[in-house]
């Protein structure tokens, strides 16, 4: 079963990790087992050339993974599957919820990070998936439920209550 996934966007500095840090323990404090996603926009290295993983991948393996006594590591092609939904039906089938982060084109409930001291505008529109805005600007999408920037509390009974 796919777990109920929401997108945090916002730009650049906006608070979005650490809101999302934030989050997590109280979600996990309700007893919801969480997974999160982040999109990066730069090229990140997740394998070292060399490396036993690295070379199973390179021989041809679709995925690969590290295991030790603490935690795991899976480098898998997404090539043709990217989206947050896609990724958490086929790797996170174990969560509760995913709090993915970036993915500001992709499809599915966003929640924007909207930090006044940014000096920018809103990233999304409504017709984008806006569910809510976490931020210190009350008057953007007045129509939305707003949260303050330090309200993980408040956020956590809403996605609570939105997810099944």
């Amino acid at each position: 079963m796919t777990p109920p996934v929401f997108i945090f966007v916002g730009h650049s500095n906006s608070g979005k990790t650490t809101f999302v840090e934030k989050l997590i323990p109280q979600l996990t404090a309700r007893g919801r087992r969480v997974a999160t996603i982040k999109h990066a926009h730069h090229k990140v290295e997740l394998d070292s050339e060399g490396k036993d993983s690295w070379r199973y991948k390179n021989a041809g393996a679709e995925m690969s993974m590290l295991v030790t006594t603490t935690a795991l590591q899976l480098v898998a092609d997404a090539v043709d599957r990217r989206e947050p939904l896609q990724l958490a039906e086929r790797f996170l089938g174990e969560a509760d919820l995913v709090l993915a982060e970036g993915f500001s084109h992709a499809a599915g409930p966003k929640l924007e990070v909207l930090r006044r001291a940014n000096g920018k505008p809103p990233r999304c529109a409504l017709e984008d998936g806006l569910i809510a805005i976490v931020t210190d600007c009350p008057e953007v999408y007045p129509e939305l439920p707003h949260f303050a920037l330090d309200d993980a509390a408040g956020v956590a009974e809403f996605l609570l209550s939105r997810a099944p």
